[in-house]
């Protein structure tokens, strides 16, 4: 049952019906943590004239696992508008449908971490360049400015979560309604790992069509926030590759070896230089075909 007065308990925005869907700029940046444990370091991201920092709360960044209830908050809000309804920035849905659109248990342990992904959402602290609606803002800014869990008491005096209760902040509510740059998710997102969510929220705001998202190594490291070593990241992507279960993309690398010129000093051991290139490309459509100097370098899966 939706509606747009929120101020009744009993009065939710939920169910979601449809497509969890999100907005691009959250897609296309590290705007999370990728670690299951409190990561209390903050995050910082600059290329190409974006700029982002983000600052732990007491708990920690919000994590890519968080970021799950800014997906459904802002697919509440999405559909809202879609179908022609009054929207603000408060929303109240209850924790069963938050659960049955991320695959999530009902289990107690599930309804605590609720509660701690809410009080990240709400102490992490963002700042970033990047406009929303045609505004940007120079201080910081939380995901949820309010979050609240509500209860209601039993004929036994125990507590029976009824609904979830939140405010998105201006920064997104902006990005959402006036930009309307979205995109929808797959059903098999949530199953995904750290890594993998990043790979294809990337996929997703980049590849245009069919046409594949080809990359730096390094740079999608960056992108995807990971602090990983080189090494491992690439390791990670290998066997991402070998897999191939990722929704709705294949992935691939390739290894370019650039010859040492004839009278460049000789590096310890003969190495020459190899550059590592990511190819993302959607499943509807293949690469025709790579140059054969790539072609015979496919990075074989670890």
């Amino acid at each position: 049952m939706a509606s747009s007065s929120q101020g009744d308990l009993f009065t939710l925005d939920s169910p979601l019906h449809g497509e969890v869907r999100g907005e691009r700029s959250i897609m296309a940046f590290p705007f999370f943590g990728l670690s299951k444990v409190a990561q209390k370091e903050p995050i910082e991201y600059h290329a190409d004239g974006v700029s982002i920092e983000i600052l732990p709360g007491k708990l920690g960044v919000a994590t890519i696992y968080d970021k799950e209830i800014v997906l459904y908050i802002a697919s509440l809000m999405i559909a809202k508008i879609r179908d022609g309804e009054p929207v603000g920035q408060d929303f109240m849905f209850t924790a069963h449908d938050f659960f049955r659109v991320t695959g999530t248990s009902q289990s107690a342990r599930s309804y605590t971490r609720l509660s701690e992904a809410l009080q990240r959402l709400q102490g992490t602290q963002i700042r970033t360049n990047i406009e929303a609606g045609g505004e940007g803002e120079e201080g910081f800014f939380s995901w949820l400015p309010e979050a609240k869990l509500s209860y209601v008491r039993g004929r036994g005096g125990e507590r029976r979560l009824k609904a979830v209760r939140v405010r998105l902040c201006d920064w997104l509510y902006r990005a959402i309604k006036l930009d309307q740059r979205i995109l929808a998710y797959h059903h098999d997102y949530f199953s995904l790992g750290p890594i993998e969510r990043r790979v294809y929220e990337l996929a997703r705001s980049h590849c245009d069509g069919e046409n594949p998202y080809e990359v730096d190594i390094g740079v999608l490291r960056r992108q995807v926030g990971s602090t990983d070593t080189a090494p491992r990241f690439k390791y990670i992507l290998k066997g991402i590759a070998e897999a191939d279960q990722l929704p709705e993309y294949h992935v691939a690398l390739t290894d370019e070896i650039t010859p040492r010129p004839a009278d460049a000093p000789k590096r310890r051991g003969g190495r020459r230089e190899v550059r590592t290139r990511v190819i993302i490309t959607p499943r509807s459509h293949r690469v025709r075909s790579l140059p054969l100097s790539l072609a015979t370098q496919l990075v074989p899966a670890a």
